[in-house]
């Protein structure tokens, strides 16, 4: 029977018992609560308090990626992390710095609102109680958040700054020459001042309001585009790419995705691709996150390359232009605008049948192809094992280097929303095109002089150029390198007027709307000319409306050709509104789409800066003060971001667009929102399955003869996520309530390193609540509650460990080694047991080093030693350098090789002094045999050859 659990007449009166954990934690959490004590001071506002212990103090800003309040509460992998940041935001509060560290919920989503379709529950009523829920959980743990500073996306005062922040894009454009967004008056004051040319070099004054309108709207960062999105029927709504899985699924729900035309919201976050990049730089992220990043950016260097067809230029880019004299023919996507341009009536002559999949005419082929290429994902055409397949639509292209005509296909491969949805195919040097030409029967031009011995296909590497010269033409690039070809093929190309040197990128702007009802509604309406216009500030929030059918009105989740109707839109009355927006009341018609989930976690940290501030997002000193930049180069942003890996893309490439945005407008002052970024780790656990896969309760499962059995029945073990499918669910109310939160808190900082992912064990929990037990009884005596202190100035051994353990756990908390610094504690803390009573000047430094891991222990025993204020402020221990240097230091001592003896001397002493002692120690190994060489390497080992 374990401690936790044993009969109450067996407890001495005054132990420290998940009983006594229980009435400590409360009381101190209620105490922290009335108190305010972690309320962090701003330095203007209403949240500003100079008499505060860390006004005016160096500051240090914490964040978590804060959580979905989903229904099923929080499970123990969840606040591994926050209860990481936690100690760390307590220890520097204790070092003397001003710590900002709030929670808030990012509230919007999918799952309430599915939850409402199915039962018809409004998503804010479910998402409030989840919240409250969350809350709930959060505050037993003892988590030192400043709660006035907490927000979820959903409440209208919050909202009301992410429309706020969505105009800012929407009436900006981005500046290449400047390299910064800028509003879009400034624009239209270049175009009407002559200073910038229109499209088509007609003075803006003679454009009409049509056409000036639609000039601007071209260069917004928020724009209305009709092209290929992720359609979602089993969600009812489109998906941004990087919400698209590898194998073409919806990364919630798993359902298929297929691409649709379909109006929608973007974002054009690819005028930001450079920066986006090149600011990786700055940050103090994990190399693997910036990885990430980059190769989803994906920047290429190359050329787009025209060549002409009777339907006009089909343009492509490529990063080999020094091979385009091995193209011999081209592939559209079949999506691509010209495919219905090019297609004749009938198969030109000399059509081989193998081009034509079987059809009687080039019209009918391409139907025919682009229906089940329709059907299919983006990760199914493009995979690489995929049989190459496609139709010829019946018209050619020209060559511009050679002069030769090529034919042009369409295949699934190539996708309309990649690039310029067309490429030239060189199968000499593309493994892909190869396949392709192969079961096309196309023509193989080797462009690039493969290496010696080199016998395969297709050819990737480099080599010299070789059958690219067109004399005629002025161009010659054969015996060329790869680079110098490049820069020689492009400045022909652009001489010639056939294409110039291109850099593009993989990141797609990004989609920014959803076919749903729970989210952020646009501040935008439509007039009667179908034109977007942006609502005044005056006019925000705007607050969503309710509605009696929260789903979609089609939802075949397998249905591509399902037609999407918003739950808005049927809302009429809200839909269709008048208005005075500065030229007398009209009748406008509102967005009916709402923002994705992602909108609001774009700049949920700025918000807990100044959340009562109803004048502006965040008051300019308090974000200078907290998240401005330290000096010049610095980046500024959060000083700590706390969060999950998965989010490497999504939300952090998301919040790093929005953030630039607002920085170019000058509306914050650092560029960058979050400077150095943590990964946690994941807390996983075993899962048990019955001979037929079902999934057992893990808690039922025990363990004999090397097997595991639910009763008398064998289970087989899995290991990986917790999860209520898998039956294996390990809540922290059940911790807290077998243990207390503080022995939780406690073994979930010492499992191991905190980036690292480990198992969760729950009978492994007893150790860190035997010492937590260790801890009380080194202060309180068991038996009368008195203290077990004493003034009495501690032995020197005891104190240089102190003082040891002080320097180690100081330098631990400050790297987030919060494993290692539990371990001193340990340590430390078993070294005074043997005490018949604890002396004070180890008691205090102690219960302080405990206070960021276990808090509410550590408060009850700070108050017990005598204090009447909270630990929160106090000094975190110091360690006195002289007490770090040993007095003594031990040798090991080798004899020809192995270790024969050890001996401890003082740490200055000489080396003779040094070599003498350990001739000595092995004296017996040496048998009286003449030591041929003693060698002493100082501080760490002597050597002997005998």
């Amino acid at each position: 029977m374990s401690e936790a659990a044993a009969p109450a007449s067996d407890v001495p009166p005054f132990r420290y018992t998940a009983a006594l954990a229980d009435e400590i934690e409360r009381r101190w959490q209620d105490t922290w609560a009335r108190e305010g004590t972690f309320h962090a001071p701003n330095p203007t506002g209403p949240l500003a308090d100079p008499q505060h212990p860390r006004s005016g103090a160096e500051k240090l800003y914490v964040l978590d990626m804060f959580p979905y309040p989903s229904g099923a509460g929080l499970h123990v992998g969840h606040p591994l992390g926050y209860i990481g940041t936690d100690c760390f935001a307590r220890y520097q509060r204790m070092a003397g710095r001003n710590v900002l560290h709030a929670m808030g919920f990012d509230a919007f989503g999918l799952p309430a609102e599915q939850y409402a379709v199915q039962t018809g529950t409004h998503p804010r009523t479910t998402t409030e109680a989840n919240i409250e829920r969350y809350k709930a959980q959060l505050r037993r743990l003892g988590l030192a958040h400043d709660e006035r500073r907490s927000v979820a996306t959903i409440d209208t005062d919050f909202y009301r700054w992410t429309q706020w922040i969505f105009l800012q894009v929407f009436n900006s454009w981005y500046d290449t020459d400047a390299r910064k967004a800028r509003p879009v008056a400034e624009l239209i004051a270049e175009f009407e001042g002559g200073t910038r040319p229109t499209p088509d070099g007609r003075p803006w004054a003679e454009l009409t309001v049509a056409e000036r309108r639609a000039i601007v709207d071209d260069h917004r960062l928020a724009y209305v585009s009709q092209a290929p999105v992720n359609w979602c029927p089993g969600l009812g709504t489109v998906l941004a790419n990087e919400e698209v899985t590898a194998d073409g699924r919806s990364e919630r729900g798993n359902f298929p995705v297929f691409k649709r035309n379909l109006k929608q919201w973007m974002m054009r976050i690819t005028a930001y691709g450079d920066r986006l990049l090149d600011d990786l730089d700055t940050l103090d992220w994990p190399e693997p996150i910036k990885l990430m990043q980059r190769n989803w950016i994906g920047r290429s260097t190359g050329a787009h390359i025209d060549f002409p067809t009777a339907a006009g230029p089909v343009r492509v880019f490529t990063t080999r232009p020094d091979t385009v004299f091995g193209a011999t023919y081209m592939v559209l996507a079949p999506e691509h605008e010209l495919v219905d341009v090019l297609v004749p009536a009938a198969w030109p002559e000399g059509t081989k049948d193998a081009w034509t999949g079987g059809h009687a005419s080039p019209r009918a082929a391409v139907e025919a192809y682009r229906k089940a290429a329709a059907a299919k994902t983006d990760m199914e055409r493009q995979a690489d094992t995929k049989e190459k397949t496609g139709v010829f639509v019946g018209g050619y292209a020209t060559n511009p280097v050679t002069g030769g005509q090529i034919p042009i296909f369409i295949a699934d491969y190539v996708l309309a929303g990649y690039g310029t949805g067309a490429i030239m195919a060189v199968p000499a040097q593309d493994e892909r095109d190869w396949a392709f030409a192969e079961v096309f029967d196309l023509p193989i031009v080797r462009t690039v002089q493969p290496a010696d011995g080199f016998d395969g296909k297709a050819y990737t590497g480099d080599g010299p150029a070789i059958n690219s010269a067109a004399p005629e033409r002025g161009l010659d690039l054969n015996g060329l390198g790869v680079a110098e070809a490049k820069a020689r093929i492009i400045e022909w190309l652009e001489a010639n007027g056939h294409g110039a040197g291109a850099v593009t990128y993989r990141l797609r702007d990004w989609l920014f709307s959803r076919q749903r009802y729970w989210g952020e509604p646009f501040p935008i309406v439509y007039d009667e000319t179908g034109a977007a216009i942006a609502l005044p500030e005056s006019m925000l929030p705007v607050e969503l409306p309710e509605v009696d059918d929260f789903s979609p009105k089609t939802f075949d989740a397998d249905d591509a050709d399902s037609n999407p109707e918003t739950p808005l839109s049927r809302r009429r009355d809200w839909v269709e509104v008048e208005l005075d927006l500065g030229d007398g009341p009209k009748r406008y018609t509102r967005e009916t789409n709402v923002m994705p989930q992602w909108a609001g976690s774009c700049w949920y940290e700025l918000r807990y800066l100044d959340p009562t501030n109803a004048e502006r997002f965040v008051d300019v000193e308090n974000e200078r003060y907290w998240t401005g930049p330290r000096g010049e180069g610095d980046c500024g942003g959060t000083d700590l971001y706390v969060g999950g890996a998965e989010h490497a893309v999504l939300h952090l490439l998301y919040a790093r667009f929005w953030h630039k945005v607002l920085y170019d407008l000058g509306h914050v002052s650092s560029f960058e929102p979050f400077r150095k970024l943590f990964n946690q780790g994941y807390i996983q656990a075993y899962a048990y399955t019955d001979a037929r896969g079902a999934y057992v309760p893990a808690e039922e499962v025990t363990e004999r003869d090397g097997g595991f059995y639910l009763g008398d029945t064998a289970v087989n073990r899995e290991y990986g996520k917790m999860g209520k499918s898998l039956k294996n669910v390990v809540t922290p109310d059940e911790m807290c309530a077998a243990y207390g939160a503080d022995t939780f808190r406690v073994y979930e900082m010492s499992m191991g390193p905190l980036e690292v992912s480990r198992p969760w064990e729950t009978r492994a929990v007893v150790g860190s609540y035997r010492f937590l037990q260790r801890v009380w009884r080194a202060v309180v005596d068991e038996q009368t509650g008195a203290l077990r202190v004493t003034d009495a100035p501690a032995d020197e051994v005891t104190r240089r460990l102190l003082h040891k353990v002080v320097d180690g756990v100081r330098g631990d908390m400050e790297a987030i080694r919060f494993n290692t610094a539990i371990a001193k504690l340990i340590e430390l803390t078993n070294a005074i047991t043997r005490l018949s009573q604890t002396p004070r000047e180890v008691a205090e430094p102690l219960v302080l080093m405990l206070a960021p891991f276990a808090p509410h222990v550590a408060e009850e025993l700070w108050r017990r030693l005598g204090h009447d204020t909270s630990l929160t402020y106090a000094d975190f221990p110091t360690a006195d350098p002289a007490l770090l240097v040993a007095e003594t230091v031990t040798y090991p001592v080798q004899v020809n090789g192995k270790v024969r003896g050890r001996v401890e001397v003082a740490t200055d002493a000489a080396e003779d002094d040094v070599r003498a002692a350990a001739l000595e120690a092995v004296a017996g190994a040496l048998a009286g045999k003449e030591p041929r060489k003693v060698i002493v390497v100082k501080g760490r080992m002597v050597s002997v050859v005998a």
